[in-house]
């Protein structure tokens, strides 16, 4: 009674001055109790739900986004339906001229001196096409179907000297070109050298072709295949610095085929599927399988033998005298969960790596579902800036979530730092390079208009993304788990010998993850810099996922070793060992580039170490990212085996 005399006298109201208990007034003190907790639980699970609701809405949102985006990022380069009739027009266009061992150094087709046709069309084309380096325009030869040609004359050309030299240039550096025919692409050499055992190159003979074969396959109303190849007699002499005529000629065959259209495309991957690739593939999958096996194997044997030792040894001294001094992972217990130095960079490495794996495995999907089949051009480069920018909001929620779980304050300036942790280094790299195409007026070289698309696809999507993602992140409210408490001041850490700081360590991580995939790495850069195709995304996949299996194994390992050591700042070593696999790529692009290609000229250099330095940076956020998960979850994992004070 006195508890409910002392309510009515701390109300507002004169009536309960004089406290009287009466039944009545219990029954209304008691129902005035009810409704005051049942209308706070009520405004409690109203922002819960309203929390949820943000953070569900953000996330369904991004998918169904990532969903259209996936089913709309097929690209074709003309509108038709492939059905033709006798005398039909085809489209047939140029693209691009350049050397045959500098794929980025292309450019367009009448940037040399061909016969062009009265009008040029350029041909609209999508966003991938554009980043692909495509540049469509109207061909100067008539390929129109089921009609065929002998000899047809494209132009008479009295080529100048300056023409000749430039030509002389081009057959010189192996220049060839490359069209479209109903979507099925073509190449070609433009001319010749015949040096005839000479080592002088004053002495070479210098040809450009003037007459081209079109051999095209049909089947009943579509086009299967087309052949091109030159007349090794139709030449040019371009030896000399002198004015030369020239009649360029094209001829054009057609034969029927039993081929359908569906397996039209066939032919262009049949390269990566040919019986000794496949043995290769093969056998780079089954060396990635042992040394996953004998790393995991040996891991956890290893590991599991001195953890249940461990963990046998603590029981065993809990029971022994209190002053007994503890040695080994459990005597820094109270450090092992201090929060990083630099917790608003980890937080938006974190976030970046979480997206760019986020990003990999969507890539991964659309290729084993059939969307990047052979010159679906622009395909990968399309889904590559849209499913970028349709997942910068798991990298704004992971990065601002774990900032706050780390009790960080400036959010914003977290979230800002992401944004800017992978697309700043990018966009340095891609204002360098654009300029070095533009110097050089190579198509690689993004119109104006095109950068414009890409800043608004940043400002308008990407950004917004990556601020809902940084709310929603922020509104978790959730905690950081540390099954152990942190103690006020560190422990200092012992004198650990050289073989245990943190560069000989990265080393170590690095090397197997890399020794797992080295072999796929070579046709993965024959393919993206050079002119074979890759087509086996399931074994890639594969490789992908023992990449993953072999990093997080080792992080774990090392992790343990220097906790043993009692060296308890593991937060940004398990980061830096488990992307440490992206340096040793870049290494290999080294011993790429000098001892496996041709490539050469200031232009394409710089685009493939600039290039491949960011790709290889986005390795490094990604594997650390999963490198750190997986200590994360060991060192939760064993210090909530053992009683800690």
């Amino acid at each position: 009674m006195s508890r409910v005399c002392a309510l009515l006298k701390g109300t507002v109201h004169p009536r309960y001055e004089s406290c009287q208990i009466t039944t009545k007034s219990l029954f209304l003190v008691r129902f005035s109790l009810f409704i005051k907790n049942f209308s706070s639980s009520l405004s409690i699970l109203r922002r819960r739900r309203e929390k949820m609701k943000k953070t569900m809405g953000f996330f369904t949102v991004t998918t169904v986004l990532i969903i259209i985006s996936t089913l709309a990022v097929q690209v074709r380069s003309d509108g038709s339906d492939h059905r033709y009739k006798a005398r039909d027009t085809v489209p047939l266009y140029a693209n691009k001229v350049g050397p045959f061992h500098n794929p980025s150094e292309t450019y367009r087709f009448f940037d040399l001196p061909f016969c062009s046709p009265s009008h040029v069309t350029e041909k609209k084309e999508a966003l991938g096409e554009v980043l692909n380096g495509d540049r469509l325009v109207s061909a100067p030869y008539k390929l129109d179907f089921l009609v065929e040609k002998e000899s047809e004359v494209v132009c008479k050309k009295k080529l100048t000297k300056e023409e000749v030299i430039q030509f002389r240039n081009a057959v010189t550096k192996d220049y060839y070109f490359q069209m479209y025919y109903d979507d099925l692409p073509i190449w070609g050499f433009i001319g010749k050298v015949e040096k005839d055992s000479k080592s002088d190159p004053s002495e070479f003979k210098y040809y450009l072709y003037k007459h081209i074969n079109f051999e095209i396959l049909y089947n009943k109303d579509r086009v299967i295949e087309i052949n091109v190849r030159t007349d090794p007699n139709a030449l040019v002499d371009l030896t000399e610095d002198k004015p030369v005529d020239a009649e360029f000629m094209y001829t054009v065959k057609w034969k029927e085929t039993a081929t359908p259209f569906d397996k039209r495309m066939d032919k262009y991957s049949q390269s990566s599927s040919l019986p000794h690739h496949l043995e290769i593939h093969w056998f780079s999958i089954i060396n990635s399988c042992v040394t996953v096996l004998l790393l995991t194997g040996f891991l956890a044997t290893i590991l599991m033998r001195v953890l249940k030792n461990d963990f046998v040894k603590y029981a065993h001294d809990e029971e022994a005298a209190d002053d007994q001094e503890e040695t080994g992972w459990k005597y820094i217990h109270g450090d092992v969960f201090r929060y990083p130095k630099g917790k608003s960079l980890f937080a938006a490495a974190l976030g970046s790596g979480t997206q760019l794996f986020a990003l990999t495995i969507f890539i991964f999907i659309l290729a084993l579902v059939g969307v990047f089949y052979p010159y679906n051009r622009g395909a990968l480069f399309t889904a590559l800036v849209v499913i970028y920018a349709l997942t910068s909001g798991i990298a704004g929620y992971t990065a601002t979530s774990f900032y706050c779980q780390l009790e960080g304050t400036n959010w914003v300036r977290n979230l800002l730092l992401t944004g800017c942790l992978f697309c700043g280094p990018l966009f340095l790299t891609f204002c360098f390079l654009n300029t070095v195409a533009i110097a050089y007026s190579a198509t690689a070289a993004l119109p104006f208009g095109t950068i414009v698309v890409i800043v608004l696809i940043w400002t308008l999507v990407t950004s917004p993304l990556l601020v809902l993602g940084g709310i929603a992140g922020k509104n978790s409210k959730s905690e950081f788990q540390a099954p152990v408490r942190t103690t006020k001041y560190p422990r200092e850490i012992p004198p650990l010998p050289w073989y245990r700081s943190t560069i000989p360590q990265m080393a170590m991580a690095g090397f197997l993850p890399f020794s797992a995939i080295y072999i796929e790495l070579y046709y993965i850069f024959a393919s993206v810099w050079g002119h074979r195709i890759y087509t086996i995304y399931s074994i890639l996949f594969i490789v992908f996922i023992i990449l993953l299996i072999v990093t997080a194994f080792i992080t774990v390992a090392l992790t343990y070793f220097q906790l043993a050591a009692e060296d308890h700042e593991w937060w940004w070593r398990s980061i830096l060992c488990g992307g440490s696999t992206g340096l040793f790529i870049y290494g290999y692009c080294l011993y790429y580039y000098y001892a496996r290609s041709d490539m050469s000229g200031f232009m394409q250099t710089s685009f493939f170490f600039g290039y491949m330095a960011c790709i290889c940076y986005g390795f490094f956020l990604m594997l650390g990212t999963i490198g750190f998960r997986a200590s994360l979850l060991f060192v939760r994992h064993i210090y909530r085996s053992i009683k800690c004070e």
